[in-house]
């Protein structure tokens, strides 16, 4: 029986927090963790390979967008940055082992597909030299925007080894379209997701976001209804994170026009029942895959991960950052890139990785983010998993946390047993606030409400 929601209730809970794509989050990122210590970790790490490669140009400002990416229309801005980009592969060559296996690569944005296909072909080629053992099970993927894509760059990804991409969808909404300055109607995805399938791409990510102005539970119906007709092996929805204190392009958006709290609660469970219907199950916080997707594979083999992509099927990996803006990760640490094209570009001219800055993990750290992330990632816990883990008494440990959950288990978000926890489908829409407690780093925020954005 389909538990029913008191949606005015819940969306008090609406609160600023983490989406715990990491733990620490990057806000925690500091100096202090300076480039020797980053070299010695990326050096001791032997765990397989993920690499992320951040490719950050845009035509054009999308109003929604949270991402570092750089507005241009000129070549030779992609042609300088791919010179840097061999120079960065070349350093990392030198300073760790580039040997080891590749397990995952993904190319992210800004707009990848502004790269034509010769320029897609270079960087392809450029990884591949680099990174040399890619294992016959990686998962090569690329964020597409439908509105910049070819037959002929299907081909240089389909032959670059590339077997998922994720197409930026958001809404086809008229009206939330204009709002946010990204204009694709079905038809133009639609031809878009047939170059894919002719190549014989067989996962489809589609990106949605609820929360953008003039949304309500009516028109996103009628967004998912029309992607359902395209078929996509993947949905990541996510919720509409409104940060114009940091991005200035928000600052076009007329706040006014947002959906309120309760109607995006609506939204989601929407998302949630629907998909649930359609051959989709809910993985994690915004993430729906059909049973045979490797995404809902990784979970019974215990590898599904969180990350600054949301969420991966490839756990146990070292994260390699590459380009602008990238973030890396270790068993033990996160390094971030340089965030302008100055300061990169000065980096790798001395001959240094563009190394920014970073943390290195202490035991609390690990403790806490693992803790975290099984709960973003499965919506439960076992006690008795992370204390053998880490040789700890778990309600001893985190008292003060479950404590402070106690509020949220009498109305009914979780369950808390002597064995562990396990959230409710209500619950589930309210992840990040059952996680929050778990979080050492957050009294520091309690009086600061422009750090992150509103969990609901």
């Amino acid at each position: 029986m389909q538990q029913q929601i008191d949606f005015k209730k819940f969306a008090t809970y609406s609160k600023a927090g983490p989406r715990y794509t990491s733990y620490p989050t990057a806000i925690e990122f500091n100096t202090d963790y300076d480039y020797k210590s980053y070299l010695l970790d990326l050096q001791k790490d032997t765990n397989p390979l993920s690499l992320y490669l951040h490719l950050p140009f845009c035509r054009s400002a999308c109003y929604f967008c949270g991402c570092n990416v750089i507005y241009t229309s000129k070549a030779e801005n992609k042609t300088r940055y791919l010179s840097y980009l061999k120079k960065e592969l070349s350093i990392l060559k030198e300073q760790m082992d580039t040997s080891k296996d590749v397990y995952q690569l993904h190319f992210g944005g800004g707009t990848p597909t502004f790269f034509d296909a010769d320029e897609l072909k270079i960087i392809i080629e450029l990884l591949r030299q680099t990174f040399p053992n890619f294992s016959d099970e990686a998962e090569i993927s690329c964020e597409i925007d439908p509105r910049f894509f070819t037959k002929e760059q299907m081909e240089a990804l389909k032959s670059g080894g590339f077997n998922r991409l994720s197409f930026g969808i958001q809404d086809f909404n008229p009206q939330t379209q204009k709002a946010i300055h990204r204009f694709q109607d079905f038809t133009l995805v639609q031809k878009a997701i047939e170059i894919a399938r002719n190549y014989g791409i067989h996962s489809i990510n589609f990106d949605l976001i609820y929360g953008l102005p003039y949304q309500n539970l009516q028109t996103f119906k009628e967004t998912l209804h029309l992607c359902l007709k395209l078929n996509p092996d993947r949905f990541a929805i996510f919720n509409y994170a409104h940060v114009p204190w940091i991005k200035k392009t928000m600052r076009k958006i007329d706040e006014t026009t947002l959906p309120h709290p309760e109607e995006k609660l609506k939204i989601l469970e929407y998302n949630i029942e629907f998909l649930s219907q359609n051959g989709y199950k809910m993985i994690g916080m915004d993430h729906f895959a059909k049973p045979d997707d490797e995404l809902f594979k990784s979970i019974a083999k215990n590898e599904l991960r969180r990350n600054f992509q949301g969420y991966s099927t490839k756990g146990g990996t070292q994260t390699i950052g590459i380009g602008i803006t990238s973030i890396g990760e270790g068993s033990n640490y996160y390094a971030q890139n340089h965030k302008d094209l100055a300061s990169y570009e000065e980096s790798i001219d001395k001959g240094q990785l563009p190394f920014c800055k970073g943390i290195q993990l202490s035991l609390d750290d690990k403790i806490r983010k693992t803790v975290i992330m099984k709960l973003m990632s499965n919506f439960k816990l076992d006690f008795k998993q992370i204390e053998e883990e880490f040789k700890i008494d778990f309600t001893t440990y985190f008292k003060e946390a479950l404590e402070e959950l106690e509020p949220l288990r009498e109305v009914g978000l979780l369950e808390k047993t002597n064995d562990g926890l396990e959230v409710s489908q209500t619950g589930m829409l309210l992840i990040r606030n059952i996680a929050m407690p778990f979080d050492a780093y957050l009294k520091k925020f309690s009086n600061d409400k422009k750090v992150f954005s509103k969990t609901i």
